[in-house]
């Protein structure tokens, strides 16, 4: 069997999904989108006056001109699956449709956030992550995956009680002043990270006490997956924000998941999955009063075995792709 995965992999989440196809023993390849780049420097400059004076970006029409001559190299595919399709050009699905007997679909962006109303007609299977789209679209549910070896609680010592990594948001932000007003009053060990511009750090100082900006930590990139595990194993607890217009679950609550940590979430959904406890699962209120020392204080909860496979990575992948 032959598979092809296209998709923008800028957090490197994919590129599990190909491993574990190829583990399988099938014939997989990744068409990853987000891997192009320009040539050169002039490249670079070339494409920015293409924006600035032509209303035109090079740099994304390379992009759809490099899926399909990826296409016409590889051939005919028994299955394809695009993430978060909306970001490709119709004469380009039209290709993908033709070179496939399966065309799938997977959104991990809500509609809301990124609409793809215009070409989910290419595709024979649609995935949606977001319980909202789901239930409004007739898309097929389906949760991120839990991609991390297993790691029991047992084995960790950590140091935080509460740890969060994020991009600036000025939503999930605004949120996070509040709740660092109530770790602080418990007088827990709390980290957040922020990625992006040192610009961003001079913003956060209009929401945040300056007191409080001590407890972050400012990063001009983003860190690598490959390093998560490693914060993750040393906290008792991730923080989950959720973005707006956005109802589907995170990738942490999977990388908890494996890690066993517990999750302290505004994710209110959460609460209808098989796997929530509210021994692991504290869902925050509006003013993150509900807030307890006691929470941190207990150990996690572990889940079943048959719960636990239900969201690994091995069952995502025979789930989208029929192969049982």
């Amino acid at each position: 069997m032959k598979i092809c995965l296209i998709s923008f992999d800028f957090w490197h989440y994919d590129e599990h999904i190909v491993r574990e196809l190829k583990e399988k023993g099938i014939e997989a390849y990744h068409i990853n989108i987000g891997a192009f780049t320009h040539k050169n420097f002039g490249a670079r400059i070339k494409n920015a006056m293409s924006k600035v004076f032509l209303g035109k970006n090079l740099k994304h029409e390379k992009r759809q001109n490099f899926i399909i001559e990826s296409l016409r190299k590889i051939g005919k595919q028994d299955q394809i699956l695009v993430i978060n399709p909306e970001s490709i050009e119709e004469i380009v699905h039209e290709e993908i449709r033709k070179s496939t007997d399966r065309n799938i679909a997977y959104l991990y962006d809500s509609m809301a956030r990124n609409p793809a109303e215009h070409i989910l007609h290419y595709f024979d299977t649609v995935f949606s992550f977001d319980h909202e789209d789901v239930k409004n679209y007739g898309f097929e549910k389906i949760t991120n995956y839990n991609y991390l070896n297993y790691s029991p609680s047992e084995n960790q010592n950590p140091n935080l009680d509460l740890f969060y990594i994020t991009s600036y948001d000025k939503n999930r932000l605004t949120s996070l002043s509040i709740l660092v007003e109530r770790i602080q009053l418990l007088k827990l060990k709390f980290e957040v990270i922020i990625a992006g511009k040192k610009s961003w750090k001079n913003q956060l100082t209009q929401i945040f006490d300056k007191k409080h900006i001590n407890i972050f930590k400012f990063r001009r990139k983003n860190i690598p997956q490959q390093s998560l595990p490693t914060l993750y194993k040393n906290t008792k607890v991730i923080l989950d924000l959720m973005r707006a217009n956005q109802t589907g679950l995170s990738f942490r609550i999977f990388e908890a998941m494996a890690l066993e940590k517990k999750i302290i979430t505004d994710n209110q959904n959460i609460r209808n999955y098989d796997f929530f406890d509210p021994e692991n699962i504290l869902i925050l209120n509006k003013d993150f009063s509900n807030i307890e020392k006691s929470f941190f204080e207990k150990p996690y909860k572990k889940l079943s075995e048959e719960i636990y496979d239900k969201y690994t990575l091995d069952h995502w992948v025979t789930t989208v792709f029929k192969l049982k």
